[in-house]
């Protein structure tokens, strides 16, 4: 009997591996067509969002911490870090119009001593100031959702950057709240003397509050007997404190210790 063969069934399989194999390719060519697009728009949307930190360009400190200042509606924390531009700017808008928010502002020692006549003044009673001795950097935060930074580089005055980046700002908003804490009441902070805000009363009073012997820490401090508790008499005298308890207790309300 004759066999009839149809020339398509002669390399079946090789015929469906070619067709497979050319499928796979084309789905790659349209996978990688794909890819590419879609980095291409993402490039796009990426060159119109605006940047998180805003270099200062041409705008002037104060025109920019007034329309800062002015958005707050919660909280508006402002660090001092001495005197300055943004010292200025800052004094200036919350004394000549006043915040709606709740506004703190957390000075440097020598800040408050330079501009303790202008803070008093400033409007209550949504307004709070503290002293801290921890090493403060001048910022201002608004609403936890915008910050302004100047620039502390040599030859940058008038320099300044608006960041918008939510993590950044939370991050400096966290810095300014542990500042805040261990700061003291403007008043309390001037009402002390400076002989009390030097290291080697720091020393004393840490000695007092830990329990030591004045023996004891006396020579921790390197200083005689006779000295060490004049200083001891003369910070109880400062400090309206009537025991060595007492005096500690009362450095620490005002800010001369850590809790």
């Amino acid at each position: 009997m004759d066999v009839v063969v149809d020339p398509l069934d002669l390399d079946t399989t090789g015929g469906w591996a070619a067709g497979e194999h050319a499928a796979h390719l084309e789905h790659a060519l349209l996978q990688a067509r794909t890819l590419i697009e879609s980095t291409v728009s993402m490039h796009r949307r990426r060159s119109v969002i605006p940047s998180p930190v805003a270099r200062s360009g041409g705008a002037q400190l104060g025109d920019v911490m007034e329309q800062l200042i002015g958005r707050g509606r919660h909280s508006v924390a402002i660090a001092l870090n001495g005197p300055g531009e943004f010292a200025e700017s800052a004094l200036r808008l919350l004394g000549k119009n006043p915040a709606r928010a709740t506004v703190r502002v957390l000075c440097t020692a020598e800040a408050a001593e330079v501009s303790a006549n202008r803070l008093h003044r400033l409007p209550e009673p949504k307004l709070e100031v503290r002293v801290s001795d921890s090493e403060l950097r001048g910022i201002l935060v608004v609403d936890g959702v915008a910050a302004l930074v100047p620039a502390n580089s040599p030859g940058s005055t008038g320099q300044f950057a608006v960041v918008n980046d939510a993590a950044a700002v939370r991050a400096l908003e966290l810095l300014f709240a542990g500042a805040w804490s261990g700061g003291r009441d403007l008043a309390d902070h001037l009402q002390l003397s400076p002989r009390l805000r030097t290291e080697l009363v720091r020393n004393i009073l840490e000695r007092l509050r830990a329990g030591h012997t004045d023996e004891a820490a006396a020579r921790e401090i390197n200083v005689s007997l006779r000295t060490y508790r004049r200083y001891v008499a003369e910070i109880m005298r400062e400090l309206d404190a009537n025991s060595r308890f007492q005096a500690g207790v009362r450095a620490v309300e005002f800010g001369l210790l850590s809790a």
